[in-house]
């Protein structure tokens, strides 16, 4: 089993079973999520016994790196794991500034835009939403991730940052798979992340991206996370997103809005829709103008990013000069909008990618 899959209450009672003094459950959280211990051994506060037996019984990763490229510029890392059952997940570090230029995670201060270092994990091998420009849509899916392999991903790249004296500063749950089809694994790993005594990670520094499952979005918005809410949207009108994304035949954008605009009364917290820059099919001024009057009114932002290509894909990325467009389009109308830097094209950084192309 492995150990990331314990939440505090489940250590709990595993070491009431092994006749272990209760305090052991803090000191091995601790030396999980604070210390970022990643075996047995290090936990030098632990008696030997104690240690074979946590050996024994659990493992502190379950998964092989089978490939990991860095871009060019050094800036993002995709690693791509294989899991026990042959299954291939992906999770990617992107770096922006310099560390200087940020405080540190428990600081109480806000993280300024740049200085960020950013993991976006996956929450499933493979994907059921069938985005058609997605790698992972276009690879179909597999199977839900547990909770435990949703966090092994942080802590796997939490470590490796720790021995750069650097530290995690956002998490998105943008990678492979619809974290909402995954619901409960995907929040159990947030709540474990978020845990005080733990990794004490701040709810606001998570993100979660999500096609439009309306009734997730509902529960979303009725259990009143902190966390971000983000949206996949791609297109203005039901015919034309009908034709990328598959989803909408069950909820329509109107659907969608309706559910954003539920978490927006319950939480009072900002939805940002995501918007990849597809030369010639949404990233037109008359889109941007179709898109504006479906969002006015909502406590909303824009983030457009230009297409990363796929294989199996044919549509191609916008140019800076029609994203320039469609981001002023939409800013004349209201709707604040922030045209992204597209990260680690070189190494197929896009969700799924590089999975896929092991697969292929």
């Amino acid at each position: 089993m492995l150990i990331y899959d314990l939440n505090f209450p489940s250590l709990e009672n595993k070491l009431k079973e092994w006749n272990e003094p209760a305090y052991r459950a803090n000191q091995i959280w601790q030396g999980l999520y604070q210390h970022l211990y990643s075996s047995p051994e290090q936990f030098t506060n632990l008696s030997k016994s104690l240690r074979e037996k946590l050996a024994e019984h659990f493992s502190f990763s379950n998964f092989k790196i089978r490939t990991y490229l860095d871009s060019s510029d050094k800036s993002t890392r995709k690693t791509l794991f294989e899991l026990p059952d042959g299954n291939l997940i992906e999770a990617v570090l992107m770096r922006y500034g310099d560390p200087a230029d940020f405080p540190s995670p428990d600081s109480g201060r806000g993280v300024r835009g740049e200085g960020r270092r950013t993991l976006c994990i996956s929450t499933q091998a493979g994907c059921a939403m069938g985005c058609v420009f997605c790698a992972t849509g276009q690879m179909g899916f597999k199977r839900n991730l547990s909770s435990g392999e949703i966090v092994a991903q942080v802590m796997y790249y939490a470590q490796m940052l720790k021995e750069q004296n650097e530290s995690v500063t956002n998490i998105v749950f943008m990678g492979m798979g619809e974290p909402f089809h995954n619901y409960d694994n995907s929040m159990a790993a947030i709540d474990r992340l978020n845990d005080s005594n733990g990794f004490n990670f701040g709810a606001r520094r998570f993100t979660v991206s999500t096609v439009g499952l309306v009734p997730q979005i509902q529960r979303f918005a009725d259990e009143q996370r902190q966390v971000n809410l983000a949206i996949s949207l791609h297109a203005a009108d039901d015919d034309e997103r009908l034709e990328i994304m598959p989803v909408n035949k069950k909820y329509k954008i109107d659907d969608v809005i309706q559910a954003c605009k539920y978490y927006i009364e319950k939480t009072n917290r900002r939805v940002t829709f995501e918007w990849a820059l597809i030369h010639g099919v949404n990233d037109t001024p008359e889109v941007a103008t179709k898109l504006a009057s479906r969002l006015k009114g909502l406590l909303c932002h824009v983030n457009a990013i230009p297409l990363n290509p796929t294989q199996g894909y044919e549509g191609e990325a916008t140019s800076r000069e029609r994203a320039n467009q469609f981001k002023e389009t939409l800013e004349r109308a209201g709707i604040p909008c922030t045209i992204r830097m597209r990260r680690g094209i070189d190494i197929n950084a896009g969700c799924g990618q590089l999975a896929g192309a092991e697969l292929s």
